[in-house]
C-alpha cells in the first residue's frame, strides 16, 4: 500500500507544484501548462506520477490561501494514470500523447528505438508468452545483435520456433507491424514504465561500480559521515571483483571466456589470493602460466 505523505516539510518544490496542479482540474491547469516548455511539463507530469498519496493535511497547508475550496477534497492520489488523464484533458492532443509516451519507459524515437534500449532478459521475459509469429516479427525489425541476445536467453524450444518463423517471413504489411508496435506500447512499455522506478540506492551502486577505486573509496568515506545507513546499503548492493569467490566453477569457465585477457590480468593483480587460485584452478596449466606471467609484467596496480 502505498504511503501516504503526511509531512509538509518532506515534500520538494516539484512535489508541491504536482499537488496543485491535480487539484485545479485540467481546465485551469491547461492554462499553465500553455506557459510551459515541454521538458517543464514532463518535469511535472513524471512528479505527478511519483506522487503517491497526500493527506488533506498537507493539501490545507500547501494551498493555506484556497483553505475553503480544497480542505474539503480528501486528499488526492497521484498516479500514472492521473497524470495522463490531467495531460489529455489540458492540452492539445498530439502534445500530450507525445509527453506521455516520452514518459513511457526508455529513451528512443520509434518503439524499435525504445526496445533496443531494454535489457535482453526483460524483453524475453515478455516476449515467451507471445506466439511465435508475433516475436518474429518483433525480432525482425530489431537491431541485428540486440535480436541475437534476446533469442540466447528465450526458453531453448521457443527460440527455435521463432527462427523457423523467421525463416518463412515474407515481407510483413504496414498495417501488422503498426498493431505489433501499438500493442508494445499499451502493454509492455507501460508496465515496464510502472514497474522499472529503480531504487535510489540502487542506481548509486551501479555508479559506484564504476568508478575507479580510489574516488570510490574517497566518495563511500564522506558519505559514511554524512549518513552511515545509505552508505552501507549501497556497500551491499555493489558488486565487487571479490564476489566471484561464490561463483560456482562452470560461471569461472564461461567468465573466461568471455572477459578480455588483459582486463582479467589487471583485475587479478589486485585480487585476493584466494580468488586468484580460483580462477587459476579453472584454467589450463600453459593458461595459467602465461597469466601469471602477464601479472608479473603490470608491476604494482592501485
Amino acid at each position: 500500500m502505498t504511503r501516504v505523505k503526511d509531512d509538509y516539510r518532506n515534500l520538494s518544490g516539484i512535489q508541491k507544484a504536482a499537488c496543485f496542479m491535480l487539484s485545479i482540474g485540467s481546465q485551469n491547469a491547461a492554462v499553465i501548462f500553455e506557459k510551459m516548455d515541454n521538458e517543464e511539463v514532463r518535469e511535472l507530469s513524471n512528479a505527478m506520477s511519483n506522487l503517491g498519496n497526500i493527506s488533506a493535511g498537507v493539501l490545507e497547508q500547501l494551498f493555506i490561501e484556497f483553505a475553503d475550496q480544497l480542505s474539503g477534497t480528501g486528499g488526492l492520489v497521484g498516479s500514472h494514470l492521473a497524470a495522463e488523464q490531467l495531460l489529455m484533458g489540458a492540452l492539445p492532443e498530439d502534445r500530450g500523447k507525445e509527453i506521455i509516451e516520452s514518459m513511457q519507459g526508455p529513451a528512443g524515437r520509434t518503439m524499435w528505438d525504445k526496445l533496443g534500449n531494454v535489457n535482453e532478459a526483460v524483453l524475453a521475459n515478455y516476449l515467451k508468452n507471445e506466439y511465435p509469429q508475433t516475436v518474429a516479427v518483433i525480432l525482425s525489425k530489431l537491431k541485428v545483435d540486440q535480436a541475437s541476445r534476446v533469442l540466447s536467453v528465450l526458453p531453448e524450444n521457443f527460440s527455435i520456433e521463432v527462427i523457423m518463423r523467421m525463416l518463412g517471413m515474407e515481407v510483413v504489411q504496414k498495417d501488422i507491424v503498426d498493431h505489433v508496435a501499438r500493442t508494445l506500447r499499451n502493454e509492455f512499455m507501460t508496465s515496464l514504465a510502472t514497474t522499472a522506478r529503480q531504487d535510489p540506492h540502487e542506481l548509486m551502486a551501479d555508479i559506484f561500480n564504476n568508478l575507479d577505486r580510489n574516488a570510490g573509496d574517497r566518495f563511500m568515506t564522506a558519505l559514511e559521515e554524512r549518513n552511515r545507513e545509505s552508505a552501507e546499503r549501497i556497500r551491499a548492493l555493489m558488486f565487487t571483483f571479490d564476489d566471484l569467490a561464490g561463483v560456482d566453477p562452470q560461471g569461472i569457465q564461461v567468465l573466461l571466456r568471455q572477459v578480455e585477457k588483459d582486463q582479467l590480468a589487471l583485475a587479478l593483480k589486485g585480487a585476493s589470493d584466494e580468488l586468484k587460485e580460483l580462477f587459476f584452478a579453472n584454467m589450463s596449466e600453459r593458461a595459467g602460466k602465461m597469466m601469471k606471467e602477464d601479472m608479473d609484467a603490470m608491476g604494482a596496480v592501485r
